[in-house]
């Protein structure tokens, strides 16, 4: 009898549950960077760096306001996140959407496959520069993290 014919061959229930293992990390991992974020207040100084972007060249950028906006809609305050950075929740439900795509395609043995037109990355590239002028216009501070 050979070693192999010994062992017994995972059933599907164990497929599954290995192939679900890689989400758990990630998602362990960003419940925890979460919750940090919701117990130490990015509005204090000396916890987190400043974003590159503005230390660099003085402009706001896209993600600029996006820790003290997630530190404001886990602790409940819709309104104030949204004054940081109107992009988080929208984002933040794009990406719990896809993140369940991928686990369940990842449960049932498929890969996650995602085809988008020709045009989407010049149209996300074009959204990423308006939204950045937009947001370093004077004036329009509801824009503006500050």
């Amino acid at each position: 009898m050979s070693p192999t014919s010994t062992m017994a061959r995972p059933g599907p229930v164990t497929d599954r549950v290995r192939a679900v293992v890689l989400p758990g990390v990630i998602a362990a991992g960003v419940l925890g960077a979460t919750a940090y974020v919701a117990a130490v207040d990015p509005s204090q100084p000396g916890h987190y760096p400043l974003c590159p972007t503005y230390a660099l060249a003085g402009i706001y950028c896209p993600g600029c306001g996006m820790l003290r906006a997630t530190h404001q809609l886990v602790n409940g305050d819709v309104a104030a996140s949204i004054a940081y950075n109107p992009l988080t929740i929208p984002l933040f439900l794009g990406c719990a959407l896809l993140f369940a795509r991928w686990v369940y395609a990842r449960w049932q043995g498929r890969t996650l496959r995602w085809d988008p037109p020709t045009w989407m990355p010049w149209a996300m590239a074009l959204a990423f520069v308006a939204f950045t002028v937009a947001r370093n216009i004077p004036g329009w501070t509801w824009l503006s993290p500050a």
